[in-house]
């Protein structure tokens, strides 16, 4: 399924500068595209793979002439097997080479559609990808090695296999049928009832917008209309300042489906500090270890991280788990800048360490406005 996340805060009313909201629906066609594409490219990967050997073959031995007995023209395949097998096996890969830079497909016909498309943000490539296509760039040798010339091969002769038009329908489709946009902070773009002046009309404006993509309209991409009926639209916000029912009526209908979030609590944070894979603790983890200092933490020391985010939380303005990155880097900031200096030492992260290093921010509030 065709997804994307998007900040509403980005987007501005028609006639402002910023990007209009149906740019919303072109970079989740382009996804959709591209998707599509790394699917047929992997379809066919054995095949343009075989034909770049191919064609690193013809370089690298040149043919017999034509007017060649059978003899030479026989030792000439004999040659050729056995250089195959040479450059399978890497033989030559650091050889330099001169391959000729293929000449740009022009891409079929209806695909750029200058003017068409809607956004001024989007015109200067637009622009740019009409000329390429319509003035092909010249044919220029290119001197690499053949280890990278097979690379490039590679991908062009994928791009000779791939039928861009049933790529394009798959990708429309796709959109159409399965496509999810995920609107965060749409609370940005709404103002209180009846405090609309200045720069909250332009967000009241980015609220009238969004209404027609996603009730369902037609929206112009580069690859020819997407009909946005049945694309999936959830949104998100703080809503600290303003309320849901502040945002336009018509839109209030069109999310029909409220979902109130629960505060998170120290359970929350010991699985958002240890399971995925790039969590906080891995990264510090990782980040001392590239300096040869060996950071441990145990399952006591990683619940009093957790206690201590969620009681800041509580105290002061709750900011949920980004609270736990102004902790983490409190606690380690000794560790970061004078551990250093002494390689192949391990340090113990223990409960009683994190305790008396935050102490004092956690009882004094005052502190932890500035600081945490």
């Amino acid at each position: 399924a065709p997804f994307i996340k998007v900040e509403a805060s980005k987007f501005t009313e028609v006639g402002y500068v910023g990007r209009d909201v149906e740019s919303i629906i072109r970079d989740l066609t382009e996804g959709a595209v591209h998707m599509v594409r790394a699917e047929q490219g992997e379809l066919i990967k054995e095949k343009s793979h075989q034909n770049a050997i191919e064609r690193m073959l013809d370089i690298l031995l040149s043919p017999p002439p034509e007017n060649a007995d059978e003899e030479s023209v026989e030792q000439y395949f004999r040659s050729r097997e056995k250089m195959r097998a040479r450059l399978i096996n890497g033989k030559f890969d650091n050889r330099e080479i001169e391959i000729p830079a293929a000449t740009q497909e022009a891409l079929p016909q209806g695909m750029h559609v200058v003017g068409a498309i809607g956004g001024f943000e989007d015109l200067p490539s637009q622009i740019q990808d009409m000329f390429e296509n319509v003035l092909p760039q010249p044919s220029q040798p290119k001197k690499t090695s053949v280890e990278k010339g097979l690379r490039i091969l590679e991908r062009e002769e994928s791009n000779k296999l791939l039928n861009k038009d049933q790529i394009v329908r798959e990708a429309i489709r796709r959109t159409e049928n399965r496509g999810i946009v995920f609107l965060d902070e749409i609370d940005k773009i709404i103002s209180e009832r009846g405090t609309a002046h200045g720069p909250d009309v332009s967000r009241e404006g980015v609220q009238r917008n969004i209404l027609p993509i996603v009730e369902g309209s037609a929206v112009n991409t580069k690859y020819g209309p997407v009909n946005t009926d049945h694309i999936l639209f959830v949104a998100a916000g703080a809503f600290h300042i303003c309320k849901p029912s502040d945002m336009i009526p018509e839109l209030q209908g069109r999310f029909p489906i409220r979902v109130e979030m629960d505060n998170l609590t120290t359970e929350d944070f010991v699985k958002i500090l240890t399971q995925p894979r790039n969590s906080l603790i891995r990264q510090y983890t990782a980040l001392l270890n590239a300096e040869n200092v060996h950071l441990k933490f145990n399952q006591s020391s990683i619940r009093e991280i957790a206690k201590i985010a969620t009681k800041v939380n509580d105290k002061t303005e709750n900011i949920g788990a980004r609270r736990l990155h102004t902790v983490m880097s409190t606690l380690l900031e000794d560790a970061m800048f004078e551990k250093c200096n002494t390689r192949g030492e391990q340090l113990q992260i223990t409960k009683k360490m994190v305790s008396e290093n935050l102490a004092d921010i956690v009882e004094d509030e005052d502190l932890s406005n500035y600081i945490l």
